[in-house]
């Protein structure tokens, strides 16, 4: 399937899917997706 490149730790797929388009870096984008998911909640 393309666009599963991340792994179980990522909380907002959709979130770290559209940053890494924009060119951030996986550790980066992951980060930020998960601070958005900690929030939301």
């Amino acid at each position: 399937m393309p666009g599963k490149k991340h792994g179980p730790s990522v909380k907002k797929p959709k979130t770290y899917e559209a940053l890494k388009k924009k060119g951030m870096s996986k550790s980066r984008a992951a980060r930020i997706s998960n601070a958005q998911a900690k929030k939301s909640r």
